[in-house]
């Protein structure tokens, strides 16, 4: 028999807590089986970034005393009785190398210009506990853009202000709308702005970023999420400016182009003041040995071979879709940009020379239809503004590529054929989508 107690879960969290949806992650739905295609996660289907010769063993030698060594990194498996570095100055050091191209300033990056954190999660949460006051302050973003900036607002008890790209315009960042935002609302404290887009795939223009930076009152932090930048142009990367800008930072991961989702380990670029205050408010062992370690093999240049060589795949099989998806009946239009790891595409009612239309009914049941009987998985994003019938696809190997592409085509000739999908604006129909579109990945 429970013992009686005055405890009472409901009134004891934090209402915003006991409010919470859960977290739903791309593997909720559709597991990963060994046999699935999985095209939902934007992960790096090519793998980690490191020198793995064979039978996925890292390239090490040992000696008697049972310390393994690296020819590029040392890693002491048996330091892990002790606590890791709480600074991480090497690994710092080797994230500022890899963005010290003087694209956009003459400055250098150093190691007091970095938080590391797991996963660019942290940073997005550290920067909300850091500058918003819970219940009083908030944060402004871009929708369509990466749900996670949501759910850590309320996690923090911090409103959300949206002011939506232009869905008109190729889903342009609109610094005018934002300015008369941030004039109109001094609690705004935190902007989060996403380059390339996630879902839209497209680079924000440094222009426009510069002019919210230059609100000539607004005291607030710009955060650009640049989680993908290494599939766009080489030099499009901001990195760099936060020596420029005080009130900028500039988040990254290793979980992209990198291949190292596994690892947890993010970084925010920024002012060594924003720095200092994001590193005094985290756990003092965040990052854990083997994480460091795999970072910066990673990030050694073997590693950077390594990851240069699955990217330029990855680019290829990214002009292929671009190339070979407008070729099946019943796809419409590629939304945003083509400058990630990921296309947003639209999936029709009809074929578009019959006068087919975005349809967020035929999208969900081409979602569900590719998982459950093609064992490919896909995110669906049809519910986010302005992508209306939108499938977000995650480029992958050419045997991934072409395993999708073949269902692609026999499921949707399937459906159109078959008109299978549920009926226009009917209650279930929307649960369905509004679930599948609430995934944040």
């Amino acid at each position: 028999m429970a013992k009686k107690s005055p405890f009472n879960l409901e009134t004891c969290a934090r209402p915003n807590i006991i409010a919470l949806q859960p977290y739903r992650c791309a593997r909720d739905d559709y597991k990963d089986d060994g046999t699935n295609i999985l095209l939902d996660a934007n992960e790096n289907a090519y793998g980690p970034s490191l020198d793995i010769p064979n039978l996925g063993t890292l390239n090490v030698s040992g000696d008697s005393n049972g310390h393994i060594r690296s020819k590029s990194h040392d890693i002491d498996f048996l330091g892990l009785n002790r606590y890791p570095d709480p600074h991480q100055i090497e690994l710092k050091q080797l994230l500022c190398g890899l963005r010290n191209n003087q694209n956009h300033t003459s400055k250098f990056l150093q190691p007091e210009n970095l938080f590391v954190g797991v996963g660019s999660d942290e940073a997005i949460d550290a920067l909300l506990r850091c500058f918003c006051i819970p219940g009083r302050e908030k944060i402004l973003t871009c929708p369509p853009t990466y749900g996670m900036y949501a759910v850590s607002a309320q996690v923090n008890d911090v409103e959300v202000v949206k002011v939506p790209l232009d869905v008109e315009n190729g889903f342009a960042l609109r610094p005018d709308h934002i300015n008369q935002a941030l004039s109109a609302d001094p609690a705004i404290k935190i902007v989060y702005v996403t380059s390339p887009g996630n879902p839209t795939a497209n680079l924000i223009l440094k222009s426009a970023l510069q002019e919210v930076l230059e609100h000539p009152t607004w005291n607030g932090i710009v955060v650009l999420d640049e989680a993908y930048i290494d599939f766009a142009p080489q030099g499009s990367s901001l990195a760099e400016w936060v020596t420029e800008w005080p009130n900028l930072v500039v988040m990254q991961t290793l979980s992209k182009a990198f291949g190292l989702a596994g690892i947890r380990l993010g970084a925010a670029f920024t002012s060594s003041g924003i720095a200092c205050l994001l590193n005094n408010l985290k756990a003092p062992y965040n990052i854990s040995s083997p994480t460091s370690a795999l970072a910066c093999a990673a990030l050694q240049p073997r590693g950077l071979a390594v990851m240069e060589s699955h990217r330029a795949k990855i680019l290829e099989q990214r002009e292929r879709l671009l190339r070979k998806l407008p070729e099946i009946p019943g796809i419409g239009d590629f939304l945003g940009g083509a400058d990630s790891n990921f296309l947003l595409v639209e999936i029709l009612d009809g074929p578009q020379n019959e006068g087919g239309r975005p349809s967020n009914e035929t999208a969900m049941a081409v979602y569900e239809a590719l998982a459950e009987t093609k064992g490919v998985v896909v995110r669906f994003r049809g519910k986010e503004a302005g992508c209306t019938g939108c499938l977000r696809v995650t480029v992958g190997t050419v045997h991934e590529v072409d395993r999708f592409l073949v269902s692609l085509r026999k499921v949707l000739a399937e459906i159109l054929r078959s008109g299978s999908e549920a009926p226009n604006g009917s209650e279930q129909e929307e649960v369905r989508e509004q679930e599948a579109n609430d995934i944040v990945s």
